[in-house]
């Protein structure tokens, strides 16, 4: 609890000061919000500094990057992979495309450089390589994922609230369907972070690469948004077709690997920060909550 109240309070102030100067659209404002989303690894920080935790091994977790070719391969090609899916079923539901529209293909670099420091991977140290394993002494992974999805979509509450981000753009049912893919999210993330044995760094280059998805959709944006005005219909298919593709493979992943470790190997608990568990509190290979 500790941890959200400092991780909402850092980011919430931010926000509010963002909201309330009504700052437009704009690189500066991007840059605060991603300076806004550090609440999490301060909040796991403090945390962790006041119960006498290891900082060290924690922040490690930012930097175990020797987990296999293969956890490499799907931490980068999944999300290219989720995108094909998507953008394959909007086309074939009558979303119209423009591939000749999508931007040099070099710009995927940026984005995900910008994604992993600064646009959603510097969450990563707070939500997957805080809660989550706290979470995970006394809960399954799938408990502990649907907590800390919840946690994630209500703390970003105040971009919704703020007309000038890309979230407060987006009409009711694309928000509701955010939240949705959010708590699908959560499974993968802790997929990606239980099957590494902890590797924040492979889960903020997860987070890039699903967020840098939008900007490699190839739905034709003139349709999307014909005078400027959003085609609420042909936004929510293009939301709904992607949001689809992360619910199954969410719910793939819990039938192929169960719900207690969502992973082929044990879950990581917080002796992976310097902290032990209560006894009572801790659980078996085989229980689910």
């Amino acid at each position: 609890m500790s941890f959200l109240v400092v991780t909402y309070a850092f980011t919430w102030t931010i926000q509010a000061v963002l909201a309330a100067t009504d700052m437009e659209a704009s690189w500066t404002l991007s840059i605060l919000v991603g300076f806004g989303a550090f609440g999490p690894p301060v909040g796991a920080a403090v945390v962790l500094w006041a119960s006498g935790g290891d900082l060290r091994s924690w922040i490690s977790q930012l930097f175990t990057w020797r987990i296999g070719v293969r956890w490499w391969v799907l931490a980068l090609g999944l999300p290219i992979a989720i995108l094909v899916a998507g953008s394959a079923l909007y086309a074939l539901l009558g979303g119209p495309i423009d591939v000749g529209s999508l931007p040099f293909v070099g710009i995927y670099v940026f984005a995900m450089a910008w994604g992993i420091i600064w646009g959603g991977g510097q969450e990563e140290l707070g939500w997957r390589g805080f809660m989550l394993p706290v979470l995970q002494a006394r809960y399954s992974a799938l408990t502990s994922s649907i907590v800390v999805g919840i946690a994630w979509a209500g703390w970003h509450l105040p971009l919704f609230l703020n007309a000038n981000t890309t979230h407060g753009g987006w009409p009711l049912s694309q928000q509701l369907i955010w939240v949705v893919t959010i708590l699908a999210g959560s499974v993968l993330w802790t997929w990606m972070y239980n099957s590494t044995g902890g590797s924040v760094l492979a889960v903020a280059v997860f987070h890039a690469g699903i967020n840098a998805m939008g900007i490699f959709h190839p739905a034709d944006r003139d349709a999307l948004a014909p005078g400027g005005v959003p085609d609420p219909w042909l936004n929510l298919l293009a939301e709904a077709t992607t949001g689809v593709v992360l619910v199954a493979i969410a719910v793939g992943l819990v039938i192929v690997y169960g719900s207690s470790h969502l992973s082929p190997r044990r879950r990581p608990g917080p002796e992976a920060i310097g902290l032990d568990a209560p006894r009572e509190s801790r659980v078996e290979d085989g229980d689910d909550d």
